[in-house]
C-alpha cells in the first residue's frame, strides 16, 4: 500500500499558491508530478467538499449538501458537526479496513466530528488532546481564529509522519486568513510560504509518500450582500432559506454570507410570486428547481429545498440587519459557482494529470486502485 498525504488548504484559490510563494511545492510537483487547476463540487463550502475529497464521490452519493441542515417535515435545523450525515465510504475507512494506520488533522473541530471517527489518530486545533500532543512532541495549538493555526496543523502532520508513520494522512487548514486577506496581502502570502516550508519538510521526511495539495473551495471578494429571507418575508412569502455555508465560524464570515441558497417553499401556490421576486434582484444570477439542480450539480434531491438560487460574481446572500449591505473589504467568501476552481499539486501521484478533473478524483483514483 502506497503511503499518502492529502493536504487541503482551506479556501485556497489558485491565485494564492503561486510558484513564487510556494517554490518547494511547485518544484517537487514539476519534478515528480504535476500542478494544475481542478473543480471543487457545488456548493463550494467546507463540509460538502471534504466529503467528496475523502470519498471520491459527488454530493449525490455522499449526501452532504452543506454545513447546516433543515428538515422541512419536523422544522428541525442545526449545524452539521458530528457523524451520521456522511453516506459514502471514506479513504479513512478503506485504509483502516485494510489494516493500515490513518491520521486526520484539522483546525476546525467540526471536521473531526463529522469525518474523523475512522482515524487512528485525530488532532484538532479547536479541541486538542494534551496527551496526544505530548506523545507527538507538539505544543498546545494557537487560537483557531489566527493565521498561526494553519501552520501549526501542517507542522503537526509532519510530527505525526515522523513519529507514527500513518499510511494515510489527511490534513486540512483553516480559511481564516483567506477570508480576511486577498492573494496580494502580505499575511496571505506569509501563510502560503509557511505551508510551502512545511510540505518541503514532509517530503524530506518521507520522500516516497504520495502528496496531494488542493483546496475545498476558492475565495472571492463580495461587495453586495442580500438577505433573501428578509426579502421573502417582507413580500409575504412562506419560505425557509437554508444557507449551505452557514457554520459556527463567524470570524470567517460575519454575515454567514455565501453564494447559494436552498429555498424550501412551504406554500406551492406561491411559486409564481417567488420567481417574480427572484427575477427582480440583480444580486441573483440564476435559479433551478431541485430536480435540475440535482442533475446539473450532482446533488441529492433530499436536503436542497424546492429551489436553488445562485448569486452574481460580486454578490452573496447573508444574514443582515437590513435587506442589503454594501461592503468594501469585509466580505471575502465562497459558496457560489465562482469559487469552484481550486489548485491541485501532486507529488508521486497515482495517475496522470489528465485523470484529475475534480478534487474528489484524488480519492476516486486511490480507492479504485485498492479494489
Amino acid at each position: 500500500m502506497d503511503k499518502v498525504m492529502i493536504l487541503v488548504i482551506d479556501g485556497c484559490a489558485p491565485e494564492y499558491i503561486t510558484a513564487e510563494l510556494a517554490p518547494h511545492i511547485h518544484q517537487l510537483a514539476g519534478k515528480y508530478g504535476f500542478a494544475k487547476t481542478v473543480k471543487a463540487v457545488v456548493p463550494t463550502v467546507t463540509n460538502v467538499n471534504h466529503a467528496s475529497i475523502l470519498s471520491g464521490q459527488f454530493p449525490s452519493v455522499t449526501g452532504m449538501v452543506g454545513n447546516y441542515y433543515y428538515n422541512p417535515v419536523t422544522g428541525e435545523e442545526g449545524f452539521i458537526e458530528e457523524k451520521g450525515f456522511m453516506k459514502a465510504e471514506t479513504l479513512l475507512q478503506a485504509y483502516r479496513c485494510c489494516g493500515y494506520k490513518t491520521a486526520f488533522l484539522t483546525v476546525k473541530g467540526k471536521l473531526l466530528g463529522v469525518y474523523g471517527h475512522a482515524a487512528d489518530i485525530g488532532i484538532s486545533v479547536q479541541t486538542p488532546e494534551r496527551d496526544l500532543l505530548e506523545r507527538l512532541g507538539l505544543p498546545m495549538p494557537p487560537a483557531i481564529d489566527s493565521l498561526e493555526s494553519s501552520r501549526w496543523i501542517v507542522d503537526a502532520a509532519l510530527a505525526c509522519i515522523r513519529k507514527e508513520d500513518p499510511a494515510l494522512v489527511y490534513c486540512t487548514t483553516n480559511d481564516y486568513g483567506f477570508h480576511h486577506y486577498g492573494p496580494e496581502a502580505a499575511e496571505a502570502q506569509q501563510q502560503i510560504r509557511q505551508i510551502d516550508e512545511a510540505v518541503a519538510a514532509i517530503y524530506a521526511a518521507d520522500p516516497e509518500r504520495q502528496i496531494y495539495i488542493t483546496a475545498d473551495h476558492g475565495m472571492n471578494q463580495k461587495h453586495h450582500l442580500l438577505d433573501f429571507q428578509r426579502l421573502a418575508d417582507a413580500a409575504g412569502l412562506h419560505i425557509f432559506c437554508l444557507a449551505p455555508l452557514k457554520d459556527r465560524y463567524k470570524e470567517n464570515h460575519v454575515y454567514q454570507e455565501g453564494g447559494i441558497l436552498y429555498l424550501f417553499l412551504k406554500e406551492p401556490e406561491e411559486k409564481a410570486a417567488l420567481m417574480e421576486l427572484i427575477r427582480s434582484r440583480r444580486e441573483i444570477e440564476g435559479v433551478m428547481d431541485k430536480k435540475e439542480a440535482a442533475e446539473k450539480m450532482h446533488l441529492p434531491l433530499q436536503g436542497i429545498g424546492d429551489y436553488v438560487i445562485f448569486t452574481a460574481p460580486d454578490c452573496a446572500f447573508g444574514e443582515l440587519d437590513g435587506l442589503t449591505e454594501l461592503t468594501t473589504d469585509k466580505s471575502r467568501t465562497h459558496g457560489s459557482l465562482y469559487e469552484q476552481k481550486v489548485p491541485l499539486l501532486a507529488i508521486h501521484p497515482a495517475a496522470p494529470a489528465e485523470t484529475y478533473q475534480y478534487s474528489k478524483d484524488i480519492a476516486a483514483v486511490l480507492l479504485q486502485k485498492m479494489e
